[in-house]
């Protein structure tokens, strides 16, 4: 509502597709590698360029895309809030100043929000929907059983954001600066 209140302009929402779409992309450019997906560093890149409300629907919109090619279900809401939450999350972050642009600093980011957040929203997400209730024991194996596709899903993160953070955020301020998206961003990145 905050987004849509603004009233972006149709530069941005262009801009914004195409972060969903090169998600989406690199989610299916990775298919063949379960849980190596660079969704999280995409979404991070994007919270910080355009703010949290952007984070959030480039979060919530990636998901519910690339589940057109992947399947949709009755996960595909969670996964659309866990990723537009990490969004979210990750612009407000920034705005005040508590998630700087440096590649390890953002790794590390990447990393928790990947493990704690993601796989802190899907694991309980999945008890729920295969039992329909969630006690302490299917919540336990979850988490066990979740543990190494989170770490994998994290590694991924860390990778995808060490090696793309600087150029697409450097990308990301040029068309900001070009079309006159948003007012632009001060910090260096690095």
């Amino acid at each position: 509502m905050v987004f849509e209140g603004r009233k972006p302009q149709v530069r941005e929402l262009v801009v914004l597709a195409t972060m969903v779409a090169l998600a989406t992309a690199g989610r299916a450019a990775f298919f063949m590698i379960p849980s190596f997906k660079p969704i999280i560093a995409i979404v991070i890149i994007s919270a910080i360029a355009f703010g949290g409300e952007a984070g959030f629907l480039v979060g919530a919109m990636t998901m519910v895309v690339s589940n057109f090619l992947f399947g949709q279900g009755p996960w595909t809401p969670w996964q659309m809030f866990a990723m537009g939450f990490i969004g979210f999350l990750s612009g407000i972050l920034y705005r005040i100043g508590l998630l700087p642009t440096k590649r390890l600093s953002l790794c590390i980011y990447g990393f928790l929000v990947t493990v704690f957040i993601y796989g802190g929203i899907m694991n309980p997400a999945s008890a729920l929907m295969a039992y329909g209730t969630i006690t302490w024991q299917s919540l336990l194996a979850f988490y066990i059983s979740g543990a190494p596709v989170d770490l994998v899903h994290a590694l991924s993160t860390v990778i995808f954001l060490w090696f793309l953070s600087r150029p697409l955020l450097e990308k990301l301020e040029r068309i900001k600066k070009k079309y006159g998206l948003i007012e632009s961003q001060k910090e260096e990145i690095i």
